[in-house]
Protein backbone atom coordinates (compact mmCIF):
# COMPACT_ATOMS: atom_id res chain seq x y z
CA UNK A 1 0.00 0.00 0.00
CA UNK A 2 0.90 3.83 -0.33
CA UNK A 3 1.85 5.85 2.16
CA UNK A 4 -1.31 7.65 2.64
CA UNK A 5 -3.16 4.65 2.44
CA UNK A 6 -1.18 3.36 5.32
CA UNK A 7 -1.32 5.89 7.69
CA UNK A 8 -4.98 5.88 7.34
CA UNK A 9 -5.32 1.41 7.50
CA UNK A 10 -1.76 0.64 7.98
CA UNK A 11 -2.19 -2.05 11.34
CA UNK A 12 -5.89 -1.40 11.54
CA UNK A 13 -9.47 -2.68 11.78
CA UNK A 14 -13.12 -1.64 12.55
CA UNK A 15 -13.94 -2.71 16.74
CA UNK A 16 -15.11 -6.52 16.47
CA UNK A 17 -18.30 -5.82 18.39
CA UNK A 18 -19.74 -2.33 16.96
CA UNK A 19 -17.96 -2.37 13.84
CA UNK A 20 -16.34 1.05 15.00
CA UNK A 21 -14.14 2.62 12.50
CA UNK A 22 -11.96 4.05 14.58
CA UNK A 23 -10.22 1.84 17.50
CA UNK A 24 -11.99 2.96 20.65
CA UNK A 25 -10.55 4.32 23.39
CA UNK A 26 -10.37 1.07 26.19
CA UNK A 27 -10.17 3.77 29.07
CA UNK A 28 -9.74 0.62 31.47
CA UNK A 29 -7.41 -0.59 33.85
CA UNK A 30 -7.87 -4.09 33.96
CA UNK A 31 -10.07 -6.52 32.24
CA UNK A 32 -11.89 -9.69 33.56
CA UNK A 33 -10.58 -13.46 33.20
CA UNK A 34 -13.10 -16.08 32.80
CA UNK A 35 -10.99 -18.41 34.96
CA UNK A 36 -7.53 -19.19 36.61
CA UNK A 37 -4.94 -19.52 33.69
CA UNK A 38 -7.76 -18.10 31.07
CA UNK A 39 -7.79 -14.59 30.05
CA UNK A 40 -8.97 -12.95 26.71
CA UNK A 41 -4.92 -12.07 26.05
CA UNK A 42 -5.85 -9.04 28.10
CA UNK A 43 -4.77 -8.92 32.09
CA UNK A 44 -4.23 -5.40 33.16
CA UNK A 45 -4.02 -2.00 31.79
CA UNK A 46 -0.21 -1.18 31.85
CA UNK A 47 0.85 -4.60 30.37
CA UNK A 48 -1.91 -4.83 27.38
CA UNK A 49 -4.05 -2.26 25.72
CA UNK A 50 -5.77 -2.50 22.89
CA UNK A 51 -5.43 1.46 22.09
CA UNK A 52 -1.89 1.57 22.77
CA UNK A 53 -1.47 -1.92 20.34
CA UNK A 54 -3.55 -0.10 17.34
CA UNK A 55 -0.89 3.16 17.54
CA UNK A 56 2.09 0.53 17.65
CA UNK A 57 1.09 -1.62 14.47
CA UNK A 58 0.25 1.71 13.07
CA UNK A 59 3.48 3.18 13.49
CA UNK A 60 5.33 0.03 12.78
CA UNK A 61 3.16 -0.35 9.44
CA UNK A 62 4.50 3.36 8.25
CA UNK A 63 8.70 2.76 9.40
CA UNK A 64 8.18 -0.89 7.39
CA UNK A 65 9.35 -2.44 11.06
CA UNK A 66 7.27 -5.82 12.51
CA UNK A 67 7.22 -4.09 15.70
CA UNK A 68 6.23 -0.89 17.45
CA UNK A 69 6.42 -0.46 20.93
CA UNK A 70 4.77 3.03 23.14
CA UNK A 71 6.10 5.04 25.93
CA UNK A 72 4.55 7.66 27.92
CA UNK A 73 7.21 10.25 26.43
CA UNK A 74 10.18 10.82 24.03
CA UNK A 75 12.57 10.31 26.60
CA UNK A 76 11.31 7.31 28.42
CA UNK A 77 11.66 5.60 24.78
CA UNK A 78 15.25 6.65 24.64
CA UNK A 79 15.87 5.44 28.14
CA UNK A 80 13.95 2.25 27.43
CA UNK A 81 16.31 2.17 24.85
CA UNK A 82 19.40 2.50 27.09
CA UNK A 83 18.25 0.16 29.22
CA UNK A 84 19.17 -2.49 27.22
CA UNK A 85 22.71 -2.02 27.77
CA UNK A 86 24.78 -2.88 31.21
CA UNK A 87 27.52 -0.68 33.37
CA UNK A 88 30.34 -0.37 31.13
CA UNK A 89 29.27 -0.16 27.78
CA UNK A 90 29.42 2.31 25.67
CA UNK A 91 26.85 4.74 23.28
CA UNK A 92 28.08 6.93 20.37
CA UNK A 93 25.69 10.00 20.45
CA UNK A 94 25.41 12.47 17.58
CA UNK A 95 26.53 15.88 19.53
CA UNK A 96 23.85 18.42 18.31
CA UNK A 97 21.59 16.00 19.83
CA UNK A 98 18.17 17.05 21.41
CA UNK A 99 19.19 18.90 24.74
CA UNK A 100 16.94 16.40 26.72
CA UNK A 101 18.47 13.00 25.66
CA UNK A 102 22.18 14.69 26.66
CA UNK A 103 20.22 15.63 30.34
CA UNK A 104 19.53 11.87 30.53
CA UNK A 105 22.84 10.61 29.18
CA UNK A 106 24.96 13.18 30.82
CA UNK A 107 22.96 13.70 34.40
CA UNK A 108 21.14 10.34 34.60
CA UNK A 109 22.66 6.80 32.37
CA UNK A 110 26.36 8.24 32.95
CA UNK A 111 25.96 7.96 36.95
CA UNK A 112 24.46 4.93 36.49
CA UNK A 113 27.63 3.62 34.75
CA UNK A 114 27.26 3.66 31.08
CA UNK A 115 29.35 5.74 28.95
CA UNK A 116 28.37 8.73 26.35
CA UNK A 117 30.98 9.69 23.70
CA UNK A 118 29.30 12.95 21.83
CA UNK A 119 30.99 13.35 18.56
CA UNK A 120 29.24 14.97 15.27
CA UNK A 121 28.00 12.43 13.14
CA UNK A 122 27.70 13.78 9.74
CA UNK A 123 31.81 12.89 9.90
CA UNK A 124 31.63 9.45 10.35
CA UNK A 125 35.30 9.14 11.36
CA UNK A 126 34.72 10.98 14.15
CA UNK A 127 32.68 8.05 15.08
CA UNK A 128 35.37 5.49 14.19
CA UNK A 129 37.85 7.65 16.24
CA UNK A 130 35.77 6.38 19.00
CA UNK A 131 34.24 3.09 18.30
CA UNK A 132 36.09 0.53 20.90
CA UNK A 133 35.14 -3.31 22.10
CA UNK A 134 32.73 -1.46 24.73
CA UNK A 135 30.64 0.02 22.06
CA UNK A 136 27.25 -1.45 21.86
CA UNK A 137 25.53 1.25 19.93
CA UNK A 138 25.59 4.35 17.73
CA UNK A 139 22.54 6.75 18.64
CA UNK A 140 22.02 9.57 15.65
CA UNK A 141 19.81 12.52 15.05
CA UNK A 142 18.79 13.17 11.53
CA UNK A 143 18.42 15.95 10.82
CA UNK A 144 19.72 17.28 14.49
CA UNK A 145 17.64 19.62 16.78
CA UNK A 146 18.09 22.43 16.43
CA UNK A 147 20.62 23.16 13.19
CA UNK A 148 19.70 20.47 11.24
CA UNK A 149 22.87 18.67 10.53
CA UNK A 150 22.40 15.21 8.57
CA UNK A 151 24.29 11.87 8.95
CA UNK A 152 24.47 9.32 6.19
CA UNK A 153 21.91 6.93 7.77
CA UNK A 154 23.12 3.82 5.34
CA UNK A 155 27.00 4.25 6.46
CA UNK A 156 26.44 4.98 9.67
CA UNK A 157 24.42 1.28 9.54
CA UNK A 158 27.42 -0.79 8.23
CA UNK A 159 29.92 0.92 10.56
CA UNK A 160 28.17 0.40 13.54
CA UNK A 161 27.22 -3.06 12.06
CA UNK A 162 31.17 -3.86 11.75
CA UNK A 163 31.85 -3.46 15.51
CA UNK A 164 28.92 -5.56 16.59
CA UNK A 165 26.96 -2.49 17.61
CA UNK A 166 23.01 -1.40 16.61
CA UNK A 167 22.30 1.61 15.22
CA UNK A 168 19.58 4.02 16.36
CA UNK A 169 17.78 6.64 14.64
CA UNK A 170 15.58 9.34 16.22
CA UNK A 171 13.50 9.94 13.62
CA UNK A 172 11.15 13.24 15.22
CA UNK A 173 11.90 15.83 12.64
CA UNK A 174 11.01 13.89 9.59
CA UNK A 175 8.76 11.19 10.52
CA UNK A 176 8.57 8.11 8.79
CA UNK A 177 6.71 9.92 5.68
CA UNK A 178 10.03 11.93 4.78
CA UNK A 179 12.72 9.26 6.09
CA UNK A 180 12.68 5.61 6.77
CA UNK A 181 15.70 5.02 8.69
CA UNK A 182 14.98 0.74 9.22
CA UNK A 183 15.38 0.52 4.79
CA UNK A 184 18.69 2.02 5.19
CA UNK A 185 19.84 -0.11 8.12
CA UNK A 186 19.07 1.01 11.11
CA UNK A 187 18.45 -1.52 14.32
CA UNK A 188 15.83 0.86 15.89
CA UNK A 189 13.85 4.36 15.17
CA UNK A 190 12.27 6.34 17.73
CA UNK A 191 9.62 9.42 17.93
CA UNK A 192 8.37 12.02 20.02
CA UNK A 193 5.12 11.14 19.01
CA UNK A 194 4.13 14.22 20.69
CA UNK A 195 5.43 15.86 17.43
CA UNK A 196 5.04 15.44 13.92
CA UNK A 197 3.20 11.88 14.33
CA UNK A 198 0.76 13.68 16.72
CA UNK A 199 1.29 17.21 14.92
CA UNK A 200 -2.02 18.39 17.39
CA UNK A 201 0.15 19.82 20.19
CA UNK A 202 -2.30 17.95 22.66
CA UNK A 203 -0.54 15.05 23.94
CA UNK A 204 2.59 13.41 25.11
CA UNK A 205 4.17 10.06 23.91
CA UNK A 206 7.19 8.39 22.83
CA UNK A 207 7.31 5.19 20.13
CA UNK A 208 10.26 2.80 19.61
CA UNK A 209 9.66 0.47 15.95
CA UNK A 210 12.53 -2.13 15.06
CA UNK A 211 12.33 -5.47 13.39
CA UNK A 212 14.52 -8.10 15.31
CA UNK A 213 11.78 -10.07 17.67
CA UNK A 214 14.68 -10.42 20.54
CA UNK A 215 14.92 -7.02 21.14
CA UNK A 216 11.46 -5.82 21.03
CA UNK A 217 10.54 -8.57 23.57
CA UNK A 218 13.13 -7.04 25.51
CA UNK A 219 12.09 -3.35 24.95
CA UNK A 220 8.23 -4.86 25.10
CA UNK A 221 9.41 -6.25 28.88
CA UNK A 222 10.80 -3.15 29.85
CA UNK A 223 7.66 -1.15 28.81
CA UNK A 224 5.82 -3.15 31.26
CA UNK A 225 8.23 -3.74 33.80
CA UNK A 226 9.31 0.29 33.98
CA UNK A 227 5.54 1.38 33.72
CA UNK A 228 6.46 4.18 31.44
CA UNK A 229 3.70 3.88 29.35
CA UNK A 230 0.83 5.75 27.33
CA UNK A 231 -2.38 6.24 28.63
CA UNK A 232 -5.10 4.83 26.08
CA UNK A 233 -6.50 8.80 25.03
CA UNK A 234 -2.94 9.95 24.21
CA UNK A 235 -2.24 6.95 21.72
CA UNK A 236 -6.06 7.54 20.45
CA UNK A 237 -5.04 11.11 19.81
CA UNK A 238 -2.02 10.17 18.51
CA UNK A 239 -3.79 7.86 15.90
CA UNK A 240 -5.89 10.19 15.32
CA UNK A 241 -3.19 12.19 14.17
CA UNK A 242 -1.15 10.24 12.14
CA UNK A 243 -4.15 9.46 9.60
CA UNK A 244 -3.63 13.37 8.38
CA UNK A 245 0.53 12.97 8.76
CA UNK A 246 1.27 13.00 4.83
CA UNK A 247 -1.31 16.02 3.87
CA UNK A 248 0.63 17.82 7.20
CA UNK A 249 4.16 17.42 6.39
CA UNK A 250 3.71 18.33 2.74
CA UNK A 251 2.21 21.38 4.04
CA UNK A 252 4.84 21.83 6.58
CA UNK A 253 7.65 21.43 3.96
CA UNK A 254 5.99 23.71 1.57
CA UNK A 255 5.57 26.94 4.28
CA UNK A 256 9.02 26.26 5.15
CA UNK A 257 10.32 26.37 1.69
CA UNK A 258 8.28 29.85 1.34
CA UNK A 259 9.82 31.14 4.64
CA UNK A 260 13.74 29.76 3.82
CA UNK A 261 13.47 31.31 0.62
CA UNK A 262 12.09 34.97 3.13
CA UNK A 263 14.47 34.55 5.68
CA UNK A 264 17.75 33.81 3.06
CA UNK A 265 17.29 37.25 2.11
CA UNK A 266 17.36 38.98 5.46
CA UNK A 267 20.19 40.81 6.44
CA UNK A 268 19.76 41.10 9.84
CA UNK A 269 20.04 36.95 9.82
CA UNK A 270 23.42 35.73 10.02
CA UNK A 271 22.77 32.23 8.92
CA UNK A 272 19.42 30.08 7.74
CA UNK A 273 19.76 26.63 9.14
CA UNK A 274 17.85 24.06 6.39
CA UNK A 275 17.90 20.77 4.87
CA UNK A 276 16.64 22.19 1.62
CA UNK A 277 19.00 24.83 0.55
CA UNK A 278 21.69 24.06 -1.80
CA UNK A 279 24.27 25.63 0.75
CA UNK A 280 23.69 22.91 3.24
CA UNK A 281 26.83 21.03 3.65
CA UNK A 282 24.27 17.93 3.74
CA UNK A 283 22.04 19.05 0.81
CA UNK A 284 22.90 16.10 -1.92
CA UNK A 285 23.18 13.77 1.04
CA UNK A 286 19.68 14.86 2.31
CA UNK A 287 18.28 14.44 -0.90
CA UNK A 288 19.46 10.94 -1.53
CA UNK A 289 18.43 9.35 1.85
CA UNK A 290 15.10 11.90 2.61
CA UNK A 291 12.03 11.93 0.59
CA UNK A 292 11.40 15.49 2.35
CA UNK A 293 13.52 18.41 3.87
CA UNK A 294 10.62 19.09 6.51
CA UNK A 295 9.30 21.96 8.76
CA UNK A 296 11.73 23.10 11.09
CA UNK A 297 14.19 25.96 10.10
CA UNK A 298 16.57 27.47 12.36
CA UNK A 299 17.63 31.23 12.19
CA UNK A 300 20.95 32.66 14.00
CA UNK A 301 20.05 36.71 14.53
CA UNK A 302 23.38 37.10 15.99
CA UNK A 303 22.92 37.89 19.70
CA UNK A 304 20.51 37.00 22.96
CA UNK A 305 19.03 40.52 22.44
CA UNK A 306 18.50 40.09 19.20
CA UNK A 307 16.68 36.96 19.54
CA UNK A 308 14.99 38.19 22.68
CA UNK A 309 13.03 41.19 20.51
CA UNK A 310 12.38 38.70 17.61
CA UNK A 311 10.89 36.08 20.29
CA UNK A 312 8.51 39.23 21.74
CA UNK A 313 7.55 40.37 18.25
CA UNK A 314 6.50 37.31 16.41
CA UNK A 315 2.48 36.88 16.77
CA UNK A 316 1.02 34.19 14.69
CA UNK A 317 4.33 32.16 15.66
CA UNK A 318 3.42 31.46 18.83
CA UNK A 319 6.66 31.83 21.62
CA UNK A 320 6.30 27.59 23.18
CA UNK A 321 8.34 24.74 23.59
CA UNK A 322 7.90 21.41 21.50
CA UNK A 323 7.49 21.54 17.65
CA UNK A 324 5.44 19.82 14.93
CA UNK A 325 1.62 20.19 15.94
CA UNK A 326 -0.27 22.50 12.86
CA UNK A 327 0.26 25.98 14.40
CA UNK A 328 3.82 27.51 14.20
CA UNK A 329 6.27 27.55 17.25
CA UNK A 330 9.40 30.24 17.72
CA UNK A 331 11.43 28.89 20.20
CA UNK A 332 15.40 29.40 21.55
CA UNK A 333 17.51 26.20 22.14
CA UNK A 334 19.73 27.68 24.43
CA UNK A 335 17.69 28.82 27.26
CA UNK A 336 14.85 26.19 26.58
CA UNK A 337 15.37 22.86 25.00
CA UNK A 338 19.18 22.67 25.49
CA UNK A 339 19.39 24.72 28.58
CA UNK A 340 21.25 21.43 29.87
CA UNK A 341 23.84 21.28 27.40
CA UNK A 342 26.87 23.90 28.79
CA UNK A 343 27.65 27.02 26.88
CA UNK A 344 30.59 25.92 25.14
CA UNK A 345 29.57 22.92 23.92
CA UNK A 346 26.29 24.83 22.73
CA UNK A 347 28.61 27.24 20.68
CA UNK A 348 30.58 24.59 19.79
CA UNK A 349 27.44 22.70 18.17
CA UNK A 350 25.85 25.77 16.92
CA UNK A 351 23.21 26.21 19.22
CA UNK A 352 24.41 30.11 20.01
CA UNK A 353 22.32 32.66 22.45
CA UNK A 354 20.86 34.15 19.13
CA UNK A 355 19.64 30.78 17.64
CA UNK A 356 16.21 30.52 17.24
CA UNK A 357 14.17 27.69 15.80
CA UNK A 358 10.92 27.86 13.99
CA UNK A 359 8.76 24.87 13.94
CA UNK A 360 6.84 25.53 10.71
CA UNK A 361 2.60 25.50 10.93
CA UNK A 362 0.26 24.66 8.16
CA UNK A 363 -0.93 28.12 8.22
CA UNK A 364 -0.81 30.22 5.14
CA UNK A 365 2.83 30.87 4.26
CA UNK A 366 1.77 34.54 3.34
CA UNK A 367 0.42 35.57 6.85
CA UNK A 368 3.76 33.11 8.23
CA UNK A 369 5.80 35.26 6.22
CA UNK A 370 4.39 38.92 7.15
CA UNK A 371 4.42 37.65 11.11
CA UNK A 372 8.72 36.86 10.42
CA UNK A 373 9.18 40.31 8.59
CA UNK A 374 7.30 41.96 11.43
CA UNK A 375 9.01 40.00 14.32
CA UNK A 376 12.67 41.17 12.19
CA UNK A 377 11.86 44.72 11.75
CA UNK A 378 13.59 46.12 14.61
Amino acid sequence: MGFSTDAVHGGQHPEKVTGAVMPPIFQTSTYKQEELGKHSGYEYGRTQNPTREALERNIAVLEKAKHGVAYASGLSTINAMMNLFKEGDEIIVTDNVYGGTYRLAEMVLRERGLRFHFVDTTDLENVKAVMGPRTRMVFIETPTNPVLNVTDIRAAAELAHASDALLAVDNTFLSPCFQTPLELGADMVMHSTTKFLNGHSDMIGGIVVLSDDGLAETLRFLQNAIGAVPGPMDCWLALRGVKTLPLRMRQHEANAAHLVRFLSDQPKIKHVYYPGLKTHPQYELAKKQQRGFGGIISIDVGSLDRAKEVLKRARLFTFAESLGGVESLISHPATMTHAAVPKADRDRIGVTDGLIRLSVGIEDAEDLEADLASALSF
